[in-house]
């Protein structure tokens, strides 16, 4: 059994936005339809941080991760909530291939929001807690997908929705997900959020792109020898000083990127140095990370994204 984890360094994926994002505004802000507000702590710029509760203990900080088909939780955690193993899966993330248990959770709840007995992988969460040390988790789709989603970063919303409430006014264009041709039958909603896109220097060729609000900025993965022809080969890899370790990802020319009817101008794009983060493993040609964008609205009811950049 395996899933994807995609996670690029904060540091060289933030430098590249710099120039990119908004400053957004944190004022006190609401949800459509009277739907309860949830305040995401963000963290490096990017990362949602919100309080869960896990077994009706806690609350504890998790981020919320649309790109990771399972909830995790850190090792420590585990072991304070007695959670047995139950089964193992392959954890593929920017660095490497790592295999994790698997254990079932009696409850998880965020917000007024709850699910009953849905799985989590048990996992060290070391990348995460160095931007961070109290999360103590992931929020993943297999608890996400059970809601339609806005994230709202000018306003520091999070806001589930499962009625509809906020699709039935929505004014913005939808943008339909590509249906995978390898989701995995034995993991709860295992198919990825991907979306097909156009990039300035990738001619007509679609590029199918996974929606992750994990990631701290977009990536395009080597494993498609189409753009490495034509992109990727111009990738400016920093160097190393003092014997430090090869940078786990390069710059790449920013990108006029159309999605549906818009472009979105100037978008900068990363690719992995890594052998493993660049597998033929990844049905998509990379990530795109929802920070982004001022507000994004996944529905996964209807299966598509929405999206605003004012």
């Amino acid at each position: 059994m395996k899933f994807t984890a995609i996670r690029p360094s904060l540091q060289i994926v933030l430098a590249a936005l710099l120039s990119f994002t908004c400053t957004f505004s944190h004022a006190e802000a609401h949800c459509p339809a009277g739907l309860p507000d949830l305040h995401p702590r963000l963290i490096a710029g990017a990362l949602l941080v919100i309080p869960v509760t896990v077994n009706g203990s806690g609350p504890y900080d998790f981020m919320v991760d649309t790109g990771s088909q399972l909830n995790v939780l850190d090792p420590l955690l585990a072991d304070q909530l007695h959670l047995q193993p139950q089964a193992h899966v392959g954890l593929v993330t920017a660095a490497s291939v790592k295999e994790a248990s698997v254990a079932v959770i009696d409850s998880l709840q965020a917000g007024p929001y709850a699910i009953q007995h849905p799985l989590a992988a048990v996992q060290d969460l070391g990348m995460l807690q160095s931007a961070d040390p109290g999360i103590r988790g992931v929020l993943g789709e297999n608890f996400i997908g059970h809601f339609d989603l806005l994230i709202d970063y000018r306003r520091n919303l999070l806001c589930f929705d499962q009625a509809g409430a906020i699709e039935k006014d929505l004014r913005w264009e939808r943008i339909p997900f590509v249906p995978s041709n390898h989701a995995d039958p034995d993991v709860p909603f295992s198919e990825r959020l991907v979306i097909s896109v156009r990039l300035s220097d990738t001619g007509a060729r679609p590029i199918l792109l996974q929606i992750d609000s994990g990631s701290d900025g977009p990536i395009l993965f080597a494993g498609n020898k189409d753009l490495e022809k034509s992109l990727l080969k111009r990738a400016i890899r920093p160097g190393t000083e003092g014997g430090e370790a090869r940078p786990p990802f390069a710059l790449l020319p920013p990108q006029d990127m159309k999605l549906g009817s818009r472009t979105v101008r100037g978008v900068p794009f990363v690719t992995p140095s890594s052998a493993a983060a660049n597998s033929s493993d990844h049905e998509e040609d990379g990530v795109l990370a929802t920070v982004l964008f001022g507000r994004i609205y996944i529905s996964h009811s209807k299966q598509f994204i929405a999206f605003d950049l004012r």
